[in-house]
């Protein structure tokens, strides 16, 4: 399928996303080599210098993998980033419980993986927590990416703190200025205290509790409207 030639406004994104697009449509499969960046400018009616920014973008976004000498490979097909945007379409409670299950996991993890470096991280986001007070949800957010980095999981890191900030749009325009419940700062002493203690299933036990009440909040908002 050929690629449709790129208007004049934003060159580097129109090509980015029609290179997504093929992509996602199967035109080249995960290890092909894709074109040169002299026949995508011919294909594409744009510069060289635009088709290699484009190329710059996929490849930081690990759809592509370039190989100097050999050329740039397809790496993924799949655009993780693309399918995270979509959440902003979703319900707010379906994004709270996509949470709990990512944090119940990364409290797991988290008990048996952590170092004294994050347990005193943690242990910093805490004081800062309690001393903001229990209505600081930057401070709370700050809390629960110091638990999900003591997974040592690069991977887990990268996707909650892009999902972390969904988190946060999606209850905005879901609840608009009605207010969450109190954090509750005494739960999160317990997660910090079952990851210390070495103790992967009173974590999650701990880590469900904690969001299990914003859950009903976000309920009971949602059925009084």
């Amino acid at each position: 399928m050929a690629l449709q030639a790129a208007g004049r406004q934003s060159l580097v994104d129109t090509v980015v996303e029609q290179l997504r697009t093929q992509l996602a449509e199967g035109e080249w499969a995960v290890g092909d080599r894709i074109p040169t960046e002299h026949e995508l400018a011919e294909q594409l009616g744009v510069g060289r210098n635009t088709v290699r920014e484009a190329v710059r973008v996929l490849v930081h976004a690990g759809l592509l993998e370039s190989l100097q000498g050999n050329g740039t490979f397809v790496r993924s097909t799949a655009d993780p980033a693309a399918v995270l945007r979509t959440m902003r379409h979703a319900g707010a409670l379906d994004v709270l419980e996509l949470r709990v299950a990512l944090e119940a996991e990364a409290a797991r993890l988290a008990a048996v993986r952590r170092d004294a470096a994050d347990l005193e991280r943690l242990r910093e986001a805490l004081r800062v927590l309690r001393g903001e007070g229990d209505r600081a949800a930057d401070a709370d957010l700050v809390f629960h990416r110091a638990v999900v980095d003591a997974t040592h999981n690069a991977a887990f890191v990268e996707v909650y703190r892009f999902f972390s900030t969904q988190v946060h749009e999606v209850l905005i325009e879901a609840l608009g200025d009605r207010e969450m419940p109190p954090i509750d700062l005494e739960t999160h002493r317990a997660l910090v205290d079952a990851i210390e203690a070495g103790d992967p299933d009173g974590a999650e036990r701990v880590a469900r509790t904690l969001l299990q009440e914003p859950i009903d909040a976000v309920s009971a908002l949602l059925d009084a409207r």
